[in-house]
């Protein structure tokens, strides 16, 4: 499913911001965004557009022409703003004004994608396979009330990385490897096949005897500017799914399979956090360096249940929450 880029939600808070006195804080579902000053008030309904959108050339958007019709964090007054609000009147006519209803196809929004290096982009074998989830991870500003839907739940914490995103499976004894969408043919130099190579990948799985796939990020040499300063492409595993099953592996299982068949995870922050919290105070926790390079903000965090379970708006109890920090600076 795509992400909804732009959808109609309603102003839960309206703040001041301090020394600013024509702009004020707005929030929206978990998202904290400027507006101009008393251009929506508590329960107002907007087209709320989120971070890494792409706006089209239209008359009401022509002030973002300068920053290329991309919407990103940014900071005004002091204050992080992660998103932009406008009135409901930039909807086309015809539309059933409805508080969550996907506005980023009738808007023609397109969601900014960064480039995407050669040595990673390799040649394509076919889609992304059906019988494995895809790893995109929701930000908990969009789905806040799952943090009152689960309180008091036993979650742990890893930080997350800054790169391109793998999947690596056995299935009816074919070996696979995919990027983030694609399933990718074998090259010489393509990273993904690098790395599978390179870590035996192929006889690890096939030495744990059933249909599986391991999950996770590729850092490194060429990929996101290699902010962590590694020194050849390496994989850091998030998540072991058992195809059979169509299952994800508990923490537990997950790390002993990473100890017994030589994976690398993705650094554990902790792993005995229970939820109560609210989303500002997540934003806070997701701040801090790096475990893989000290002297760099890490990009944020993904949190999810020791054991593994579901959750009615997000499927799998998983969410990630972005340090809007490492935004500001890198984006």
């Amino acid at each position: 499913m795509n992400r909804a880029l732009a959808h109609i939600e309603r102003i839960r808070n309206v703040e001041p911001i301090e020394g600013a006195d024509k702009i004020e804080k707005a929030t929206i579902l978990g998202w904290e965004v400027v507006i101009k000053k008393d251009e929506f008030k508590i329960g107002d309904l907007v087209v709320y557009i989120e971070i890494d959108s792409i706006l089209p050339e239209r008359e009401e958007f022509e002030f973002l022409r300068e920053k290329k019709f991309r919407i990103r964090t940014v900071r005004m007054r002091g204050q992080i703003s992660q998103g932009i609000a406008f009135p409901l009147s930039i909807l086309p006519d015809g539309i059933q004004i409805e508080e969550g209803l996907d506005v980023t196809e009738a808007l023609n929004i397109q969601k900014y994608e960064p480039p995407i290096p050669a040595q990673l982009s390799g040649i394509v074998k076919g889609r992304f396979p059906s019988f494995i989830p895809k790893t995109d991870e929701t930000r908990i500003q969009s789905v806040p009330d799952v943090l009152v839907r689960h309180k008091g739940k036993m979650f742990y914490i890893s930080e997350k990385l800054d790169g391109s995103s793998a999947t690596y499976y056995l299935r009816d004894s074919e070996f696979g490897v995919c990027s983030r969408n694609l399933e990718l043919k074998e090259t010489d130099q393509n990273t993904f096949w690098v790395i599978a190579r390179k870590n035996d990948i192929e006889n690890k799985l096939r030495a744990y005897g059933r249909d599986v796939a391991v999950q996770g990020e590729v850092i490194g040499p060429g990929i996101q500017k290699n902010r962590y300063k590694l020194k050849q492409p390496s994989l850091f595993i998030f998540s072991v799914f058992d195809i059979d099953n169509y299952k994800y592996a508990d923490f537990k299982e997950f790390t002993e399979f990473a100890l017994k068949y030589g994976f690398d995870t993705v650094p554990i922050l902790n792993t005995e956090y229970v939820l109560n919290n609210t989303v500002e105070e997540l934003v806070e926790l997701s701040k801090g360096m790096s475990k893989l390079n000290e002297e760099i903000q890490r990009e944020g965090i993904v949190m999810r249940t020791l054991i593994e379970c579901q959750d009615e708006e997000l499927g799998r109890l998983s969410f990630k929450v972005v340090n809007p920090e490492y935004l500001l600076m890198y984006e």
